[in-house]
């Protein structure tokens, strides 16, 4: 398996330039696919009292949203694939707005689980795939740091959208602000309006002698010679099925499946998106419940989020030193493990000042893990095949994320007590944390030695290409005179 971080794509990335403008639109993107079903938590406990459901029923908007987002992330990358990320971009704007505009006058919960969950769900994941895949196209030494400052935008709008969220409510009603709301989130269109295609100018490819021993190059250079006699053909059935498998590894290449890399990543990610997203839907809930007034609850969002906000772009920007940038994968395992260290301890918060402590520090959690969650993809796969990648890992994903928060909210309704989630939540973060770096170690290890074999692969070949060349030299001189 060749080193993940050294993607080949072809092309020199600008790593800068226009590339931050489609970091700003990617930024508005994100911001609005992540931070807008966890603002609609404010609504909760209005909505539950509305239509008279339970808690792990009322946990199932944002979590079929969140599912529906993740679940249609092959759809997404295909359509990345075939017409860029900025048509994709702008239709999943315009879903999102007919979503939130049609929830407004849903009449029982199952129409908020099709308007809000499905078909909102749908439209910001058009928004999400595409911004993280054109990141990638136009940057590469400076990628994790446009990875951080994109990212961002999920605790900007979530600091902006929490209080605006109680606002529109106290005005106009839970139905009046879903339409207000379904206006708002037409500025993803405009984000999508920046994402223009990078301009790829090709890089020459070095052309040495060298070059002429690998093996790829003397199977063109036979397929070239018309001395040298064809292959025998494939069967007809075996000619098309090969051009099926074609066409389908042209939008999704399964191959991933034996990555070693990919697999770990994959594994540890559906453990961990069970304890993932449940923390932060039911942050407001529980100050409720804990007797904290409507407005101090929404405020602790608004402080999870600015925290959230500060430790981005500073986690971008140590993700690429020197020192943490080679081994990234272990800043991503600590990062998983502090926060189920976080949700651990948030039952021994007491008050209100507990609870803003808590909201601290799991912001500072959530935050670096936030910021290399897909930067660590990239890494590990390359740019090349991060737009499939993701897609593959959002569809299995969306399993645990559409299961977290109503299994959560059911120990809620079973015990009468939020800390039994808490320390749910924090076990299942825990555990992939520790998988993560037992499993890196151990990938870390096999590249090396990979990579050393690689080297030396080369030096032999190099070596023979060598005498190659003295023996071609001193054939001429051994032949007779005639």
């Amino acid at each position: 398996m060749p080193p993940a971080a050294a993607a080949n794509l072809g092309y020199t990335p600008p790593d800068g330039g226009y590339g931050w403008a489609v970091v700003f639109g990617s930024f508005i993107s994100i911001g609005f696919s992540y931070a807008f079903p966890k603002s609609l938590t404010i609504y909760f406990k209005e909505i539950q009292d509305f239509f008279s459901v339970s808690y792990s029923q009322i946990a199932w908007v944002s979590s079929v949203m969140l599912a529906s987002m993740y679940a249609a992330g092959p759809v997404s990358s295909i359509l990345v694939n075939r017409y860029g990320s900025r048509p994709v971009v702008m239709v999943g704007g315009l879903m999102v707005c007919t979503g939130m505009v049609l929830a407004s006058f849903g009449t029982s919960i199952i129409h908020l689980y099709l308007c809000v969950g499905v078909i909102g769900g749908f439209g910001l994941a058009f928004n999400l795939q595409p911004a993280l895949t054109i990141i990638g196209t136009y940057f590469q030494a400076k990628r994790p740091l446009a990875n951080g400052l994109a990212m961002t935008g999920s605790p900007v709008l979530l600091s902006t959208l929490a209080p605006l969220n109680q606002f529109l409510f106290d005005s106009f009603g839970w139905k009046g602000s879903f339409l207000i709301l379904g206006s708002i989130v037409l500025n993803c269109c405009v984000a999508g309006a920046l994402m223009r295609p990078v301009n790829k100018s090709v890089k020459p490819k070095p052309n040495n002698g060298s070059a002429k021993c690998n093996g790829a190059e003397a199977g063109e250079a036979a397929a070239a010679d018309p001395g040298v006699q064809p292959a025998p053909r494939l069967s007809e059935e075996k000619q098309n099925e090969s051009n099926c498998q074609g066409c389908v590894n042209k939008f999704i290449d399964f191959s991933l499946f034996k990555h070693r890399g990919f697999l770990i990543y994959l594994v540890g990610n559906v453990v961990m998106f069970f304890g993932f997203f449940a923390p932060v839907v039911f942050l407001t809930p529980y100050a409720k419940d804990m007797g904290v007034d409507e407005y101090s609850a929404a405020f602790l969002l608004s402080i999870f989020a600015l925290v959230d906000m500060f430790i981005r772009p500073v986690t971008g920007l140590l993700g690429n030193t020197k020192w943490i940038r080679p081994r990234i994968q272990y800043f991503f395992s600590f990062a998983v493990s502090y926060n189920g260290v976080c949700h651990l301890l948030c039952p021994l918060a007491s008050g209100y000042t507990g609870l803003v402590v808590y909201a601290v520090f799991f912001g500072l959690a959530f935050g670096m893990l936030s910021a290399l969650l897909f930067e660590v993809l990239m890494d590990l796969v390359g740019a090349q095949r991060f737009s499939t990648a993701v897609g593959l890992v959002t569809i299995i994903e969306c399993a645990p994320v559409l299961l977290g928060p109503p299994l959560s909210g059911a120990l809620v309704d079973i015990f009468g007590d939020y800390k039994y989630m808490y320390f749910a939540c924090g076990v299942l973060m825990l555990v992939p944390g520790i998988f993560f770096f037992i499993m890196h170690y151990y990938n870390y290890k096999k590249l090396d030695e990979e990579r050393e074999r690689s080297a030396a692969a080369k030096r032999r070949t190099s070596e023979e290409c060598v005498q190659l060349e003295l023996d071609r030299d001193d054939k001429p001189m051994d032949e007779p005179d005639e």
